[in-house]
C-alpha cells in the first residue's frame, strides 16, 4: 500500500466510554500507528497532559453547553484559553480551537459565531502577553445538516433555517483565514437512499463517474459532499480560496443496527483505507483539486456510553486497543 502524505489524515480521540484506556496508554497506541494528528472533542486535561511534546497535533473543542458562556462572557472565554490551552501552548501545537460540535442548526447556534469571536480574542490577548496563540484558529464543526441542498454538488447551499448564522461565520473564518470543520459521512447518505446510491460510490470503489455535474464529474460520493459544502460557502461569500474545509470527521460503522447490512467490518475497513488514501493523494475534489484534505477519521475507539447500535460500532480499535480491523496510516 502507498504512503500517504505525511500529517494529512488524523483521528477522532472520544471518551463516551466506561471501559476506555488511560490516556498515556492511548497515546503510545497513536505512536505506534503512526497518526500524528488528533480531534479532542473537550478540554480533558488528562488527555492534553499525555499528548504534552508528542509531536502529535490537536483540534480542541469545547463542549456544547459552554458554548453560551463563551458567548456572553469574554471573561469566560480567557479563562477557558489560558486553562486549556496558554498552559499547554509551548508542549502540544494546536491545530484550531472549535467552538462547540455540531450545534447548527439548533436553538444554541445564535451562540457560535460570539463565541468564536470571544475565544479568538482571548487568543490574542494571550499573544499580546508574549504567547504565539493567535496563530490558532478560531472554527466551529458542522454536519451535513446545514445544507438545504446538496445536489447536485453545484447546487450546495445552506438552509434557510442556518444562512443568517452561517453567512455571518463564513465571513469570519474568511476574515481570519480559518477553516471551517465539516463531518462528512457517505455512510449515512448511502443507507438513507440505498435506492438511488450504489455502494460503490460510497466506499471509494466505484471505477466510474456517477454523477455528473456541468465539467465536474464524481465517481466518489465524500467528494459530491464536500464540494457540496463548499458551493454554500461561496453562495455566502465565502468562495475561491477563502474558506479552505477540514473534514472533521468521517467513518463507517462495523456494525450495529439489526438489518443494516451496510454496517460491516469488511465496508468499514474498504470505506477508511480508501478514505485515507483518496484523502491524502493530491486529486482533492472536483472544485478544489490537485491538493489533500485534512481529514479526521471517525473514531479511534467504540464507545460503549454512546446511543446503542452503530454509534457504538465506528471505532478503528476496540477499548482494549486490539483492531476491530486493519487500517494503515502509513
Amino acid at each position: 500500500m502507498r504512503k500517504t502524505e505525511a500529517g494529512v489524515v488524523g483521528v477522532n480521540y472520544g471518551m463516551l466510554g466506561d471501559n476506555l484506556p488511560p490516556s498515556n496508554d492511548v497515546v503510545s497506541l497513536l505512536k505506534s500507528q503512526n497518526i500524528t494528528k488528533i480531534r479532542l472533542f473537550n478540554p480533558d486535561i488528562e488527555a492534553l497532559q499525555a499528548l504534552q511534546n508528542t509531536g502529535i497535533e490537536v483540534i480542541l473543542g469545547t463542549l456544547n453547553q459552554d458554548l453560551q458562556p463563551l458567548s456572553a462572557n469574554p471573561s469566560f472565554a480567557l479563562d477557558w484559553i489560558q486553562n486549556n490551552v496558554i498552559r499547554f501552548a509551548k508542549t502540544i501545537q494546536f491545530r484550531s480551537i472549535s467552538a462547540g460540535n455540531e450545534v447548527i442548526p439548533s436553538d444554541m447556534q445564535n451562540y457560535v459565531l460570539p463565541a468564536m469571536k470571544n475565544i479568538k480574542m482571548a487568543l490574542d490577548q494571550a499573544t499580546a502577553a508574549g504567547l504565539l496563540a493567535s496563530r490558532i484558529p478560531v472554527t466551529t464543526a458542522v454536519a451535513t445538516s446545514v445544507l438545504g441542498n446538496s445536489f447536485p454538488p453545484s447546487q450546495g447551499e445552506f438552509s434557510q433555517e442556518v444562512g443568517p448564522v452561517m453567512g455571518p461565520i463564513t465571513s469570519f473564518l474568511a476574515e481570519k483565514q480559518s477553516p471551517l470543520l465539516v463531518n462528512v459521512y457517505p455512510y449515512f447518505a448511502y443507507v438513507n437512499n440505498q435506492d438511488a446510491i450504489p455502494l460503490s460510490y460510497a466506499l471509494f470503489n466505484s471505477e466510474q463517474v456517477v454523477v455528473k455535474d456541468g465539467e465536474n464529474t464524481y465517481k466518489y460520493l465524500f467528494d459530491a459532499i464536500v464540494d457540496a459544502v463548499y458551493s454554500a460557502l461561496e453562495k455566502v461569500g465565502g468562495g475561491g480560496q477563502s474558506v479552505q474545509i477540514v473534514v472533521s470527521e468521517s467513518g463507517w460503522p462495523s456494525g450495529g443496527n439489526v438489518g443494516d447490512a451496510a454496517a460491516t467490518v469488511e465496508y468499514a475497513k474498504t470505506y477508511n483505507n480508501n478514505l485515507i488514501k483518496h484523502v491524502s493523494g493530491n486529486s482533492g475534489t472536483p472544485k478544489r483539486p490537485g491538493k489533500s484534505i485534512e481529514t479526521y477519521a471517525f473514531a479511534l475507539f467504540n464507545e460503549n456510553l454512546k446511543p446503542p447500535g452503530t454509534e457504538q460500532n465506528f471505532g478503528l480499535f476496540y477499548p482494549n486497543m486490539t483492531e476491530v480491523y486493519p487500517v494503515y496510516f502509513t
